[in-house]
């Protein structure tokens, strides 16, 4: 079987940045899309260059600047919106016009004020508007998953007939589920033949209003996606989107199951999250997979003694592989002796095991108390005579 290539199509300087506390300055944003970069994504949408003069003038900034992925600007289904977004990424060695329009009838009737009819033709003129400015042009019928199926079908067959190279379905309000999500990319693929006989990539974006993004992101991949949508730590509008770390580890993880390949570099997932970190107001929530403080952290007993028998007992990676500095096992009220004697020879303390015994049974009144243990704790309850025999290790630093 043939492995093909899933691109990466990184949001976060702009569907991202949407969130509230994620507004980014252009040098932020330089700093961002220079991580991205490094990351390996295939494509960075730089922002919505109609937005505001800070969007356009970031997008020409990172044209000018990032110069391995493609560059692209967000646009709606308007003349001045696809003109200004060429001019924004003019200097882009791989310049990308992102189109959109809505396709459900609960945003052509309230939101636009249009008709199908009127939908499917500014679909035609603003597709072959931004070809005839760029060669990639990318289109999205936005709220996808809550549109018509025919209609639908239609609004993407009128954009592939006008030049789209890239066909966008997203779950805009994060309101599909896999089993759906995927038989709509497989609905598309069928009735619109010309999908793959011209090679146009079908794409996926989500959002995880019912924490469903990257589940079904990687429905879309299993159904023929060849583009996935997602942003650093899954920042974005309202519960925020598919976020790439997820998505890229999955299919990393399960490769025997999804048999693609990215080229996303892996040991950069967390270096790239405190980037972004560093720069909007907030870190990912600590149990965030991947990129979470206890994404590799133990404290459970039985855990712990798994952990140190063998790692892939309680680890489906190792934290290296994403780049993260090493698993942490927390000593906690839940944590058993073998957590606890590990950590003590690593302080320098050998214990036989009835000191350990009497040492736990300290231990575990103290964590009773306490939410947090220190090192210091540990030395702490520990009895003089233990104390006065404590050996250095070779990795602590002598003054």
């Amino acid at each position: 079987m043939t492995t093909k290539h899933v691109a990466f199509f990184d949001t976060t300087l702009r569907d991202g940045e949407q969130s509230p506390g994620c507004s980014m300055t252009t040098q932020e944003k330089l700093t961002m899309a220079h991580a991205l970069e490094d990351l390996g994504v295939d494509i960075i949408e730089a922002g919505f260059a109609m937005a505001s003069e800070g969007d356009f003038a970031a997008i020409a900034t990172i044209t000018q600047a990032v110069r391995r992925p493609k560059i692209a600007s967000l646009a709606r289904a308007k003349q001045e919106d696809i003109e200004m977004a060429a001019r924004a990424v003019q200097f882009a060695d791989r310049p990308r016009i992102h189109v959109f329009l809505a396709s459900s009838d609960l945003h052509l009737e309230y939101k636009l004020k249009i008709s199908r009819q009127e939908a499917l033709d500014r679909t035609a003129e603003s597709v072959r508007l931004a070809r005839s400015l760029v060669d990639d042009v990318e289109f999205s019928p936005e709220d996808a998953t809550r549109s018509d199926r025919d209609f639908l079908v239609e609004m993407v067959r009128v954009a592939v007939e006008a030049g789209a190279t890239t066909i966008n379905m997203p779950d805009t309000v994060g309101y599909t589920t896999p089993a759906e999500y995927g038989k709509m990319f497989r609905d598309v693929r069928e009735r619109i033949p010309a999908v793959d006989a011209q090679g146009v990539i079908l794409s996926s974006h989500c959002h995880d209003d019912l924490g469903l993004a990257a589940a079904n992101s990687l429905a879309a991949i299993e159904a023929g996606a060849r583009q996935v949508e997602c942003t650093i730590n899954g920042i974005g509008e309202r519960a925020g989107n598919a976020a790439l770390e997820e998505i890229a580890a999955a299919l990393y993880v399960r490769a025997d199951y999804y048999n693609v390949e990215t080229g996303i570099k892996l040991d950069q997932l967390y270096p790239t999250s405190q980037v972004l970190g560093n720069i909007i107001t907030f870190k990912p929530s600590p149990n965030k997979a991947i990129v979470g403080a206890n994404a590799f952290a133990h404290e459970s007993g039985i855990h712990q003694h798994g952990m140190l028998a063998n790692p892939l007992c309680y680890e489906i990676m190792t934290p290296s592989l994403v780049g993260v500095p090493k698993t942490n096992l927390v000593l906690g009220k839940h944590s058993g002796r073998a957590a606890l004697r590990h950590r003590l020879e690593e302080l320098g303390f050998s214990l036989d095991r009835d000191e350990l015994q009497h040492t736990y049974y300290r231990f575990v009144a103290l964590a009773d108390r306490k939410k947090n243990v220190y090192d210091q704790d540990l030395i702490g309850i520990l009895p003089d005579e233990i104390r006065a025999r404590r050996h250095v290790p070779v990795h602590e630093e002598v003054n």
